[in-house]
């Protein structure tokens, strides 16, 4: 499983031209299933990722989480971040989790975000996506669990 994190000031996605998903202030996550990876692995992601401490307190030091600070979520789903790069210059998404499996892992990563209390919008699943930002810094980091 592999999580692109970014705080944002805004983002959206949308489908088709409509809007699909939109937040504030919080995280834009970037999120790829792999071959093999569990449901462990959610809850691993989902524990990390409400404790990174990445948004500013008041003397203006990462040291706040977006529990404290009560951002939004949007995820989106992204199957192209499971090729790494190494070999050739045309991507293979061979790693990638099959459609219909990594489509359950998702929505029960979304699932367990809401249930510990996040405001969670989605972008939609398999779909061609356009998705706009203002990331906020710039911050952003990879997590690979």
């Amino acid at each position: 499983m592999k999580i692109v994190v970014q705080r944002v000031q805004e983002a959206t996605v949308a489908v088709e031209n409509e809007i699909v998903g939109q937040i504030g202030n919080g995280l834009l996550l970037l999120v790829c299933f792999e071959h093999g990876d569990e449901d462990a692995a959610i809850n691993k992601a989902i524990d990390k990722i409400s404790k990174l401490r990445i948004f500013d307190d008041a003397e203006g030091k990462m040291n706040l989480d977006i529990q404290v600070t009560k951002g939004e979520i949007l995820s989106v789903s992204q199957f192209t971040l499971s090729w790494d790069g190494s070999g050739g210059h045309r991507p293979s998404f061979e790693k990638s989790m099959a459609p219909q499996e990594a489509r359950l892992k998702y929505a029960l990563f979304n699932r367990e975000l809401r249930s510990r209390g996040f405001v969670v919008k989605e972008g939609k699943f398999g779909a061609f996506m356009k998705v706009s930002l203002i990331n906020d810094g710039p911050v952003t980091f990879v997590l690979d669990f």
